[in-house]
């Protein structure tokens, strides 16, 4: 069963087109450089920081995380925004709930196999939509997509979203990741056009 998550817009905005975008039906593939590489027998995905426990997952654990379906909108802070993308994997609200999220926690960092790194806010992140994907449209999420495992934040910009995706951070205190250092905005709302800080 695939759960409809196209109508959250209406939460941010009178348009499911945010301002400033145009409908694409490609999935152009971005990132800061290329593709890294990744052993399944080796991967490894952390759950660290402000939580009563901290969680470590094999890549065969993780893929036996309950999972779920959606079709979600995705927004790049380039311009493009393609409407229902079908991602499955595992929603960010079963990861915090198993880790058990400390009170003083305000802000999570998600890291990648590429070094990357991207901050939110942690009520963004406890939100339904707010998934790890493993598939996209019911195929094994490609590796230029960032596969094995990537976020997706259909309420935010998708640089938020991280591909290759292996780890996220509890933070007591907010702090920069990558594009954010760089002068990205950390909230990156598309229907406020938050592109940059």
């Amino acid at each position: 069963m695939t759960n409809d998550v196209t109508g959250l817009y209406q939460e941010f905005g009178d348009e499911r087109l945010p301002p400033g975008q145009r409908e694409t039906s490609a999935f152009p593939v971005l990132s800061k450089s290329g593709t890294p590489d990744w052993d399944p027998e080796t991967w490894e995905f952390t759950v660290t920081g402000a939580v009563e426990e901290e969680l470590a997952f094999s890549w065969d654990e993780f893929r036996d995380l309950p999972g779920e379906t959606q079709r979600q909108d995705f927004h790049c802070v380039t311009g493009w925004s393609k409407f229902d993308c079908e991602f499955a994997g595992v929603s960010f609200l079963e990861l915090a709930d198993r880790a058990g999220v400390d009170d003083d926690a305000v802000h999570v960092m998600f890291s990648a196999l590429d070094g990357y790194t991207t901050d939110l806010p942690l009520e963004d992140c406890l939100r339904e939509e707010v998934l790890f994907a493993w598939e996209y449209d019911g195929d094994a999420l490609s590796e230029d997509h960032g596969g094995p495992l990537r976020v997706v934040t259909p309420h935010r910009y998708a640089y938020k979203g991280v591909k290759w995706v292996d780890g996220i951070e509890f933070l007591t205190e907010p702090e920069h990741g990558y594009w954010e250092r760089r002068g990205y905005s950390q909230t990156a709302n598309p229907w406020q056009e938050e592109r940059y800080s």
